[in-house]
């Protein structure tokens, strides 16, 4: 019995396209925020414990506010990939991130590829005019954005 539904296994292994990749960009945004509310909260918590009386909430600035969030950003990307291929929006709508040959990137094809992610947000545009459904990231890494609904990771069954 396939974990792949009977639906989607014309897709299994087939590159993303622009649609998806969205839809998981907007649900992996979400994951990024949450993880910058808990900090928030936290850092409001232990400020509490440590002066209860003389306790007001923190104010981020801009400047803190986007280089916290650059560097989630960052840090979730990079963690997911290197370890299974796929962040949590990846996971929902059944997609893998590999590098040459099908495989599971490494941390710095991983960093690398979030730093440009990141960077370049845009650069998934490129999905829609480039070859092979393949954005800027894609293209200048050599990796791929594949539908994959298979558990186990991509190591185990290559694609391109």
């Amino acid at each position: 019995m396939s974990p792949v539904p009977r639906e989607a296994r014309p897709y299994q292994g087939r590159r993303a396209g622009l649609v998806t990749r969205l839809v998981a960009a907007v649900l992996d945004g979400a994951v990024v925020g949450v993880l910058l509310a808990a900090g928030y909260f936290g850092l409001a918590g232990l400020l509490f414990l440590v002066d209860p009386r003389g306790f007001s909430m923190p104010r981020a600035g801009l400047v803190f506010s986007l280089a916290s969030a650059f560097v989630v950003s960052f840090l979730y990307l990079t963690l997911a990939w290197t370890m299974s291929g796929r962040t949590y929006g990846y996971l929902v709508m059944g997609l893998r991130v590999v590098g040459r040959g099908g495989r599971t990137l490494g941390l710095t094809g991983s960093a690398l590829r979030a730093l440009g992610v990141v960077l370049l947000p845009i650069g998934v545009l490129w999905v829609v005019v480039g070859r092979d459904n393949r954005s800027v990231q894609d293209v200048v890494l050599g990796t791929a954005v594949v539908y994959d609904w298979q558990p186990r990771g991509a190591q185990d069954h290559p694609h391109t």
